[in-house]
């Protein structure tokens, strides 16, 4: 066999060795690698290293992407690109310590609240964002709607299943809790939503109520204080005053 030919079946081995280890980064680019490598007289360990950060980078941004879209989120939001100039009440340094994910290390929560339009939505989701390019999981979820949700699990005999589910999530935001109004079934749901997270998942929580308006969403002032026993424990409350960015036409 010739160099050529020989070269030729080498080359379409390792194609197909590529395929079957599932290494599409570096079977993508890997004649543009060879040559940059020749060219720069790249050594073998080089060479080597290479390659495999270009797969690792591409695994990350495909996770990075994938945790993205399962997430749900309300839109495209970064802490970049919040102006922490319009709130007339925010700690920035927290916020961005926040976003060094630290309290998901700790299995910690983080309660956003404030009047609506002041931000407490946009903060969620970037937080979620970074914790999805730190490959996470996370799953964003508006209140009235995620309870909707487990409330007919419930009656389908799903409950179970949906709380499995929702517990292998590494972040779980629940937005606009303060727009609900609970019955005993879902107040009895949330509880165990919130127990089952407890010093072992983190949790972000937006609100438009104060704590000690809470009854108005529970049916008793007891059963507000027993969710917020457990949501405020090993909890960073952020408040924030001001005006809406949405009424003074900041988005």
């Amino acid at each position: 066999m010739n160099v050529k030919n020989r070269n030729n079946a080498i080359d379409a081995e390792i194609e197909r060795l590529l395929k079957q280890f599932k290494l599409p980064d570096i079977h993508d680019n890997y004649d543009e690698i060879v040559q940059v490598a020749i060219e720069e007289k790249m050594g073998y360990r080089e060479f080597l290293h290479k390659l495999l950060k270009l797969e690792e980078q591409g695994k990350h941004e495909r996770l990075m992407l994938r945790n993205i879209k399962n997430a749900g989120f309300d839109g495209y939001k970064t802490i970049e690109n919040f102006d922490f100039s319009f709130p007339k009440s925010i700690n920035q340094g927290k916020i961005n310590d926040l976003a060094t994910l630290g309290f998901m290390d700790r299995h910690e929560n983080i309660v956003f609240l404030g009047p609506p339009g002041v931000g407490k939505s946009h903060l969620s989701v970037s937080l979620g964002m970074k914790a999805c390019e730190q490959e996470k999981t996370v799953l964003f979820a508006n209140a009235i709607e995620l309870m909707d949700d487990l409330s007919d699990a419930v009656k389908a005999g799903m409950l179970k299943q949906k709380f499995k589910k929702i517990s292998k999530v590494d972040l779980l935001i629940i937005d606009d809790i303060g727009y609900l109004k609970m019955d005993k079934e879902k107040e009895s749901i949330f509880f165990q939503l919130i127990r089952q997270r407890y010093e072992k998942k983190s949790l972000i929580v937006t609100t438009n109520l104060p704590f000690k308006r809470w009854d108005e969403i529970f049916t008793s002032e007891l059963a507000a204080a027993a969710v917020l026993d457990r949501l405020l424990h090993h909890s960073h409350v952020i408040s924030i005053t001001g005006d809406s960015f949405r009424v003074n036409g900041k988005i």
